[in-house]
């Protein structure tokens, strides 16, 4: 039985044994206690080895310089554009349905100081304090150094690059392991909450749903649709149905890694993106460019927010996007990544980690449709850059309609 169906299986056991038993069912609440904290003993070595090991995945700027600057410009720019969407459509359609989740009591997001404090605050004065004290904006900026001088210093850059890359790698080995437990963590937390607040609680998760399919959606529809209409000269609609086949499979296997063969496939034989430009761009994607994953976090945020009572403000708002827009980076393209870089944006915001077992029981239906997106915005990015770039084929036959 695949994890998936497991978490699932877990979430609607734990609801029905809340409705059954009741308050009482609190006792089973430490085993969601120690999932939630497993989680946390992975973020800041998980976010600090993914954002090393792509930001010296980019390579060596002096010589990519053109196209390394205008792909990574245009992958955060419309990541910070699908995380603005992603608040926008959340505050309006306000998924957790008035719903304030009032067993836990009162929780007060962390108070934001003035704009030239936020910039000061970016850069740790001392790394090593940075990671104990878990300031993960701080660690992000610093991880973002580390990877590009190991880019810049070349040969002598390498056995670095592959000490970050093999600790990722163990990272993502224990993420397995610990989400192997997740289907208990999720059956013990789901039933303390429903046990103790009722099943109103789980109505909201339909608007959660909605709201991310739909933010998605919309912003494929005007985001990827504008750009390759507007820089590539290319109809939407050709587009869309000539990368159809690695959204197809980026919505089942839910893993960009895994759809990147198919998808630099699409990209070169169907789009008519140079090799060159679709072997570097892609592959960078598949490590920053997380749109899908961004507007994920975004809606889920905004819905966490409002289950816990808390009212955030403009400046709340601004760090959810910074936050998001950076950790986008450093999500892995494996299935579920995205639910451990959510815990990292609740925590820059002073949201609650507890949040997260509210949609742990969606999380697949969710990671379906940003996984398609991700992938769909690394491709989109291709055609951007290949056609500005020059090297963009404006015809591919096969693809074009009879008698064009």
């Amino acid at each position: 039985m695949k994890l998936w169906v497991k978490i699932l299986i877990g979430f609607a056991i734990g609801a029905v044994v809340g409705l059954i038993i009741g308050p009482s069912i609190a006792v089973v609440k430490p085993l969601g206690d120690l999932f939630i904290r497993l989680i946390k003993m992975l973020i800041v070595p998980l976010v600090f080895c993914s954002l090393v090991v792509g930001a010296s995945s980019i390579g060596d700027l002096k010589k990519l310089g053109r196209v390394g600057g205008k792909t990574i410009v245009y992958f955060l720019v419309t990541t910070a554009i699908a995380i603005t969407l992603a608040i926008i459509f959340a505050v309006i359609f306000n998924p957790a349905g008035g719903y304030i989740f009032k067993q836990v009591g009162v929780f007060e997001a962390k108070p934001m100081p003035k704009a030239a404090d936020v910039i000061l605050s970016l850069v740790p004065t001392n790394a090593l304090n940075a990671m104990v004290t878990d300031n993960m904006l701080q660690i992000i900026v610093f991880a973002l150094f580390v990877g590009i001088a190991i880019s810049l210093i070349g040969e002598k850059g390498k056995p670095a690059f592959a000490f970050f890359e093999s600790i990722a790698e163990i990272m993502y080995s224990i993420v397995g392991m610990i989400m192997n437990f997740a289907p208990i963590g999720v059956f013990a937390l789901i039933a303390w909450v429903v046990g103790t607040s009722g099943a109103e609680v789980l109505l909201p998760l339909a608007r959660v749903i909605f709201v991310v399919y739909f933010v998605n959606i919309l912003h494929a529809l005007i985001v990827y649709s504008g750009a390759v209409y507007i820089w590539a000269k290319m109809r939407p609609s050709y587009f869309f149905r000539g990368f159809f086949e690695a959204m197809a499979v980026a919505f089942s296997t839910c893993s960009s890694s895994a759809t990147l063969p198919i998808s630099m496939h699409c990209a070169q034989e169907n789009l008519g993106v140079s090799k060159e430009i679709s072997s570097f761009v892609q592959p960078l994607g598949a490590t920053i460019n997380m749109d899908g994953t961004a507007i994920y976090q975004g809606v889920c945020a905004v819905f966490i927010a409002g289950v816990f009572g808390i009212k955030l403000g403009l400046s709340q708002y601004l760090m959810i996007i910074v936050a998001a827009t950076l950790a986008s980076i450093g999500t892995a393209g494996v299935p579920g990544a995205g639910m451990i870089m959510l815990s990292m944006v609740l925590e820059v915001v002073g949201l609650p980690l507890e949040g997260i077992l509210l949609v742990a029981g969606i999380d697949r239906i969710l990671d379906m449709i940003r996984t398609c997106m991700n992938v769909t915005g690394d491709a989109a990015g291709a055609v951007v850059i290949a056609a500005s770039e020059g090297e963009l084929t404006r015809v591919v036959p096969k693809l074009e309609p009879t008698g064009k």
